[in-house]
């Protein structure tokens, strides 16, 4: 995506105009729905690239860790940048700081925003929920954006009546580290990830493996900086299962999108990986 770098200018078609004349819209000012890992990595990148940036969601305390882990990770980002200048370092962090602000209330802050990036749970009715409340307070020309890694672009736009100013950017955790944005239709590495990290469970539940043997086997014969259960556990078995079953849905046949008992049932105890302190492996 064009904030990742710089400020950038989009060209799009008014839809109040009679005439099909493209108008330019220079992205100043940012609204992040969803405080959780991604929602607080795309607002940090934002705010560090010289944006405006309110980041939303539900509680003060979610804000509040969101703010803390953003602060740790500028911190970490500047010490690199700024090997030999720690002034520079302190002054980087404290200037993207004082570009990102905070919300519970969505729907007070659309109305003078340029682009709204939603980053919240991988659920279509919820999603569709989100957008078609904020689509009645955003202004004509605010751009609308899913970070969906899963989900059909059109069908989250249909919920809203600027199916011509809504886009799907797919980032890569952690935000701020991953180069990738997908903005094309079938999120070509979810695509190949999600079947990889499905059959991997599957053939720890038919017990060719241990979990630990084919994170160990993934790292040293294939140069993956995680195993398959390790970046299950880091992603969030939530996330997992939410792709996996919406992708069942739109195709119950298919042998790569059928449910993991194993996962479903780690889910159901909230057993999420990192997050809540237990996955497929347990964090102290």
């Amino acid at each position: 995506m064009a904030f990742v770098t710089r400020q950038f200018v989009r060209s799009m078609s008014s839809s109040s105009s009679a005439s099909a004349a493209a108008k330019k819209i220079l992205i100043k000012h940012v609204t992040v729905i969803g405080g959780g890992l991604m929602g607080a990595g795309i607002a940090q990148v934002a705010a560090a690239t010289g944006h405006t940036v309110v980041l939303v969601d539900q509680t003060e305390d979610i804000l509040a860790k969101s703010k803390k882990g953003i602060e740790e990770s500028l911190k970490r980002m500047a010490k690199k940048k700024f090997t030999e200048n720690p002034k520079a370092a302190d002054e980087f962090v404290e200037k993207t700081l004082s570009s990102l602000s905070t919300s519970t209330d969505a729907a007070s802050v659309v109305h003078s925003t340029d682009l709204v990036v939603e980053a919240i749970v991988e659920n279509l009715k919820l999603k569709n929920e989100l957008f078609q409340r904020l689509d009645k307070f955003a202004a004509e020309h605010t751009i609308f954006a899913s970070n969906t890694s899963s989900l059909q672009i059109t069908n989250i736009a249909n919920a809203t009546t600027r199916q011509d100013r809504f886009a799907g950017l797919h980032f890569f955790n952690p935000v701020p580290m991953m180069k990738l944005v997908e903005d094309t239709p079938g999120f070509i590495v979810n695509r190949l990830l999600v079947p990889y990290l499905i059959e991997a469970i599957r053939l720890h539940e038919r017990g060719d493996a241990s979990k630990e043997d084919i994170d160990t086997a993934m790292k040293l014969g294939a140069g993956y900086p995680m195993g398959p259960f390790e970046l299950l556990d880091y992603v969030g078995l939530d996330t997992t299962k939410f792709i996996l079953d919406g992708w069942h849905e739109m195709d119950p046949e298919n042998p790569l999108f059928q449910p993991s008992p194993s996962m479903n049932n780690l889910v159901a105890q909230k057993k999420l990986g990192k997050k809540t302190g237990e996955g497929f492996y347990k964090y102290k």
